[in-house]
């Protein structure tokens, strides 16, 4: 197993929706790095976001719109034995291949992200960021911008990801822990502030957390989108 793992191929999965002013970047921290491949999976931009992706020479495929939609599908193009989902906004360090390699031949290991470093100078974000590698390390459950990663026989063995409007992450992440451990790689990635910055450090923090609330108590996935994304969007 160990051997396999060693030597396997990473595809590296990025769902997008008009993401032209981010993706180059993406995609540039996969280069230089060896037995990997790049698939962007589109869902319906209006943007550059595809030409762009095309004219670096990775792999592009279309969806339905929905990241859990898009990752799914991403999954059953990929060639490789290991699946790395990454945002679009996210970018990931040096050496991040060896890495996921080495973190998925430690003994009861499933899966595993990365810390998560915000790409901003503010001092409200360096403890949004405190937070999230608390939650992370000791809860073990990372979300989706910390670049989740696991073989893609754990990934179809547990059924992908749900095709849920929103918490996606989340739901994989209860299942995954019920089969084994998840590892939290000390190094980070850093993703863009603009989710924070766009509504605020505080509204956005606390907006995540009564939707996660909602979501163990047995509210909809899509009744809590519904919401979320109105309150996202509303102007102040």
């Amino acid at each position: 197993m160990s051997e396999s793992i060693d030597a396997a191929k990473i595809s590296i999965i990025i769902p997008a929706i008009n993401e032209a002013g981010n993706i180059k970047k993406a995609i540039a921290t996969t280069r230089a790095n060896l037995n990997i491949e790049v698939i962007v999976v589109d869902g319906g931009s209006s943007d550059d976001t595809v030409a762009i992706a095309q004219s670096l020479n990775v792999k592009v495929i279309s969806s339905s719109p929905g990241r859990a939609v898009q990752m799914n599908a991403g999954a059953v193009a990929a060639s490789g034995e290991i699946l790395l989902f990454l945002h679009a906004d996210t970018r990931l360090p040096t050496g991040f291949d060896e890495m996921i390699r080495t973190a998925l031949q430690q003994p009861g290991t499933v899966a595993g992200a990365f810390k998560l470093r915000i790409d901003a100078s503010r001092l409200s974000l360096r403890w949004v960021e405190w937070g999230v590698n608390v939650r992370s390390h000791f809860y073990q459950m990372p979300y989706g911008d910390q670049a989740i990663f696991l073989t893609k026989e754990i990934f179809q063995q547990i059924g992908g990801f749900s095709e849920l409007p929103i918490m996606e992450d989340f739901e994989l992440m209860r299942r995954l822990k019920r089969i084994g451990r998840l590892v939290i790689i000390p190094t980070p990635v850093v993703t863009s502030a603009r989710r924070w910055l766009q509504k605020g450090v505080l509204k956005t923090t606390l907006l995540n957390q009564i939707v996660i609330i909602a979501y163990l108590l047995g509210v909809s996935p899509e009744r809590i989108c519904s919401w979320y994304r109105r309150e996202k969007f509303k102007r102040l």
